[in-house]
Order: structure tokens, then C-alpha cells, then sequence
């Protein structure tokens, strides 16, 4: 099996947004963890070749001075956000980081020469380790999606979900929608994180992240009617096993924290995903700066549900 190449390398937790201006937009977690970059393509494949903008860097100290991580950049009513997360240092307390999630906004047409400032903290009511945000608007309601600590339940994080009064301020408590429970969801750590919105067949799809960063990495499925109530629990759906996870003949090791996008022509969807390519990681795997970006075609199900593939699927165009 032929080696496969990255689109980008070393850029974890990796996001592409299509915008109607034409352009590409890519923004994801850099090794240092100290700043937030926009690059910008005409196609997917050209972003391996754009020259990234650092448009944010971290302060020197205060509550989100340290690990910036999995940045995402969005669109919302003619202005740009970006949402991640922040440490206040490089403590373990309790087993966790502690990491909140802060936004950034420009007014500016342009994400990658406009001026970028500083807005807050998204708070979501619960003061525990939170990470990996992202948005989506469903029957002119926008949501926020993300990953977060529970005192009272096992593991490092759940995915919970709340309406939006702002772009930058919830309006209701959070609803918990999925929680690691499946033997692959907690390998090594108890995971569910890096949620990702997809829609199609008259259904909301959420991929997410679970289990360590290692090779044990992998993406599971929660899907709803578009038609049910996406804050009521039991209306969502786990599939009970990873719809994306390592090929280690292929030598593609945990893949996951995914993204999707269109193809240039709008008519596939494209999934955005890091993975490494090699297991022999020295000490703590956040460390290790070689999880590169990948981007391969998603294909559909007859069911109506979509089909990931495997990441050894990379003959396939990323332009088509």
C-alpha cells in the first residue's frame, strides 16, 4: 500500500470552511499551541501551498495564555469568529487540563488580512475543562456543540449542546447528548470531543472524537431527525461502533478531530481529519507534533447515512 500523502502537515484538529466568496479557509491547532492561523485556497489541494496568517497569539499570562487549542473559524451574519480553547498554564489538576473556550471576531471581509479581536469567554454555565466548539444553524436556530467535563460523570469530556442568543453567548442550560460509554470510547482516557455537523437525508449528523490521541483514536456517529427536537437527549442516536478508525497497514493511526467541507464543485462532501503516521510517540502524545491534515471524499450509504471510508481511502480526488 502506497504511503499517504497529507494535505497539510502537522496540523492537528484541522477545519475548513467554504466560503461564498470562493476561497478555502484552514485554521487548526499548530505544535506550539501559542497562536491562531488562517490560510485561504481557490481549492482544497492549493491551501497545502498558501501561506498561513497568524492573526492571533496568545497573551504572556492571564486565563487563556497557554495550549490554544483546535480553533475553528465561522461565518455568522457578515462577520468571522473564531472559537477555541485556552489554559491559564500547563497545570494537570484532577487529571485535566483546564481549558475554556474564548472567541475571536473580525469585521472585516477577509479572515486572513482583516484585524482579529478578542471578545471572551463563552460560558456555558459549567465551570470545568470544555474544548472543541463548533456551530450550526438548524430551522433559523443557531447552536453551539462542544466537549466538556462532567463532576458527576467518568472521563474527560461529554458533548452537550444549547441554543444561542448571540454568536458569542448561550441561551439555555447545556443539554449532555453523548457521553463514552462503548469499550472503544475509552481507550486509554474516557473521550467524546471534537464534534462536527453534517446534514443530509433529512438528518443532522455528528461525528466526534473518542478515546487517547494515540493510535486508538476514532470517530463515532450521533444522528436525529431533522425534524425532532435536537435538545431533547433521547432523540439522538449512538452508532455502537467507530465509523472511522486506524488502518495500521496503511500506517494511518488515529484518525479523528474531523472537520467537513464541499468540493469545489458543491457536490460531495469532504471529510477534514489529522491522523499520524507512525506509532512510535516519546512520552505524552499532545507532545508530539506529527498528526498532519488529511482530506478525502465522504460517500452515502443507501440507508441515507454517510460512509466514512477508511483514511487509507486517499486515491480519490480532494477536488472533485
Amino acid at each position: 500500500m502506497n504511503f499517504i500523502k497529507p494535505l497539510i502537515e502537522q496540523r492537528a484538529d484541522p477545519f475548513i470552511f467554504k466560503h461564498s466568496d470562493g476561497y478555502y479557509y484552514f485554521t487548526g491547532s499548530v505544535p506550539a499551541y501559542d497562536r491562531i492561523e488562517i490560510r485561504k485556497a481557490k481549492t482544497i489541494a492549493e491551501l497545502n501551498q498558501a501561506t498561513p496568517a497568524d492573526v492571533w497569539h496568545k497573551p504572556d499570562e492571564g486565563v487563556y495564555s497557554e495550549l490554544i487549542w483546535a480553533p475553528e473559524l465561522h461565518y455568522v451574519e457578515g462577520i468571522w469568529y473564531v472559537y477555541f480553547a485556552a489554559a491559564p498554564n500547563r497545570d494537570i489538576v484532577d487529571g485535566l487540563f483546564q481549558h475554556r473556550m474564548y472567541v475571536l471576531q473580525c469585521n472585516d471581509a477577509d479572515p486572513v488580512s482583516g484585524h482579529w479581536f478578542f471578545v471572551g469567554q463563552v460560558d456555558t454555565g459549567i465551570d470545568t475543562f470544555c474544548l472543541d466548539a463548533t456551530l450550526f444553524s438548524h430551522k433559523g436556530i443557531l447552536y453551539y456543540l462542544w466537549a466538556q467535563k462532567a463532576e458527576d460523570i467518568t472521563g474527560n469530556s461529554n458533548l452537550y449542546i444549547a441554543p444561542m442568543a448571540t454568536p458569542t453567548a448561550i441561551s439555555s442550560e447545556p443539554v449532555l447528548i453523548s457521553k463514552p460509554e462503548f469499550e472503544w470510547e475509552t481507550r486509554g482516557f474516557w473521550v467524546n470531543e471534537g464534534p462536527a455537523v453534517l446534514i443530509g437525508n433529512n438528518k443532522i449528523f455528528v461525528s466526534y472524537s473518542a478515546s487517547a490521541t494515540d493510535e486508538n483514536y476514532c470517530v463515532g456517529l450521533l444522528s436525529i431527525d431533522d425534524n425532532a427536537d435536537v435538545l431533547e437527549p433521547s432523540n439522538w442516536v449512538k452508532a455502537e461502533a467507530p465509523v472511522f478508525k486506524t488502518v495500521t497497514e496503511a500506517k494511518m493511526f488515529g484518525p479523528g478531530h474531523n472537520s467537513f467541507t464541499k468540493s469545489e464543485c458543491g457536490q460531495h462532501d469532504m471529510l477534514v481529519f489529522h491522523a499520524r503516521q507512525y506509532t512510535e510517540i516519546e512520552g505524552d502524545p499532545l507532545w508530539n507534533p506529527d498528526r498532519h491534515t488529511f482530506v478525502k471524499k465522504i460517500n452515502w450509504h443507501d440507508n441515507g447515512f454517510p460512509n466514512f471510508g477508511t483514511p487509507a481511502d486517499q486515491a480519490e480526488l480532494i477536488s472533485g
